[in-house]
């Protein structure tokens, strides 16, 4: 009623009503035809951009046109699926620098002629997966690697087809070649034994001159509770054991503890892992680890430093390992692994410059290089954003331009009521990006002016907007897109004065009495 063109006399005002009331009428057009009225209402607006749907038949059941919608979702899938390699790879290089806390004798070092510590890379592993999906059952797995220590190495590489055989269960048949091992054929399964309970079996033939080894690995994991699991596991073979564990996973921390009675490595382990709940998504760690081989204590932390890294450093402490600092960097998929052996014995000083070393460098490098780095991206993806949504932003401004120069009379007919009873009338109201730290006074406040269109959603002194954002508001548009956002509204009631702030996706309900402001302050 409101954008009907014949409810405007003047031209410009007609030119506008027409189109905001074509938007109505298409808007119209979907919901009055059953099967587009079904689609919206189960998908939204995506569903019906869809492909395909061209083809259906009309006068379908919402039932029906559900698994329309799956099997084209599935179809669309598959061809995504196609086009999906899924690669993951490790580069791992270990460093000996033990000649910076453990230096050689002064006659040795004249031999050798020079005074500067000695620091070299004496092993070195590469490791490399892609995934090849076949069906939507069938997957390809192709991966090798090759590793080096101390001038020896080798490499291999693996074929696996893995069928996903039910929703409770998938096998796998892996084929494998090397140049240390020799040929390799292996099995694994895994099932859902229950709806808290699941079991991995693996077996594997490693056939080399020395005859064939077998070897058997099975884990029974169990759900204790909804944030613990319990793992037992059993392998036989050339190091034959048994361990059991306890993992509990919360938001806020991760706790592991494990036993293992084996041949020949029998230990005790237990970790703990404290989570903040920060932007750079912040974690410290720390463990022990006793064995009849000796104990190790690690301490670390690792945090996101980019949308896609997190960097992260372990100090590592052992009997009879010594002193050693493990430096880790995941890029997506990738994994970066630097292990640095800094002295045999349990030196403080190396003990002291492990831990304050990479915190001193991380902190520089973050204040230095990340952040600006991050900010910059940040800033040249909204303004990539923002050009993008230029013209929409305009035509959208345009129409809500045009929807308050409509709303002019049904306003003031709606204050003239809401005055008549002492109701609910809109004093200010503005939507958009506020500026309210100081830290940030540099940044322009991007708002616009919503006083009418909230007066004219005001009906029997209520004012009533659900969780969605507002932008989509007749009268509304997105003044700054890709930003954080928010509603403010003065508004009087029953003669008082009210102020209210809510968030873009917030449902709000006005008059209440905690929006009212108080007359002493």
């Amino acid at each position: 009623m409101l954008y009907h063109p014949d409810k405007h006399r003047d031209p410009d005002l007609k030119r506008q009503a027409e189109q905001l009331f074509n938007l109505v009428h298409q808007a119209y057009e979907v919901l009055s035809d059953p099967q587009s009225r079904a689609i919206y209402d189960i998908y939204g607006k995506r569903g019906l951009e869809v492909e395909g749907w061209e083809v259906v038949e009309r006068k379908r059941t919402p039932a029906e046109i559900r698994e329309e919608f799956e099997r084209l979702q599935r179809e669309r899938e598959e061809r995504r699926l196609q086009q999906r390699t899924n690669p993951k790879g490790t580069i791992s290089v270990g460093v000996d620098a033990t000649d910076l806390f453990d230096r050689y004798e002064e006659d040795y070092e004249e031999i050798s002629g020079g005074s500067l510590p000695h620091i070299e890379i004496n092993k070195m592993h590469i490791s490399q997966s892609i995934e090849a999906p076949l069906t939507t059952s069938d997957t390809a797995i192709l991966s090798g690697s090759l590793s080096t220590h101390n001038g020896n190495g080798g490499g291999n590489i693996s074929l696996a087809l893995r069928r996903v055989t039910s929703a409770k269960g998938w096998g796998e048949v892996e084929l494998g070649a090397g140049d240390t091992h020799g040929p390799l054929f292996g099995l694994k399964m895994f099932r859902n034994l229950t709806p808290r309970c699941f079991m991995t079996a693996q077996c594997a033939m490693q056939f080399s001159s020395q005859g064939v080894r077998p070897g058997v690995t099975t884990v029974l994991a169990r759900h204790l509770d909804k944030n613990t699991m319990g793992y037992l596991q059993w392998r036989w073979g050339t190091q034959s054991s048994m361990n059991t564990s306890i993992v509990r996973d919360t938001k806020t921390s991760h706790f592991t503890f494990a036993v293992q009675l084996g041949v020949p490595h029998t230990f005790v382990m237990m970790s703990y892992q404290y989570k903040f709940q920060d932007d750079d998504q912040t974690k410290i760690k720390g463990s022990v680890k006793s064995g009849f081989f000796g104990t190790v204590v690690e301490y670390g932390a690792e945090a996101k430093i980019s949308r896609h890294s997190v960097l992260g450093a372990t100090v590592s402490v052992g009997v009879p390992q010594g002193v050693s600092l493990k430096i880790k960097l995941n890029r997506a998929s990738q994994t970066y692994f630097f292990p640095i052996h800094l002295t045999d014995q349990l030196l403080p000083s190396a003990v002291f410059y492990a831990t304050v070393g990479p915190l001193v460098f991380y902190l520089a490098i973050q204040r230095l290089v990340i952040k600006p780095y991050v900010c910059a991206q940040k800033e040249q993806e909204l303004e990539k954003q923002r050009e993008s949504a230029a013209s929409d932003v305009a035509k959208k401004k345009q129409e809500a331009e045009s929807a308050v120069l409509l709303m002019q009379e049904s306003v003031r007919r709606i204050i003239e009521a809401e005055e008549s009873r002492m109701g609910l009338i809109i004093l200010n109201a503005w939507y958009g990006k506020f500026v309210t730290d100081n830290s940030r006074k540099h940044e322009r406040a991007r708002v616009i002016d919503v006083t009418v269109p909230l007066q004219c959603l005001v009906k029997d002194s209520k004012l009533i907007l659900t969780e969605a954002s507002k932008c989509g508001l007749p009268g509304f548009y997105d003044p700054c897109v890709g930003e954080e956002k928010s509603l403010k509204v003065l508004y009087q009631f029953r003669g008082v004065m009210h102020q209210v702030v809510a968030g873009d996706t917030e449902a709000l309900r006005i008059p209440k009495l905690a929006h009212r402001i108080d007359n002493d302050t």
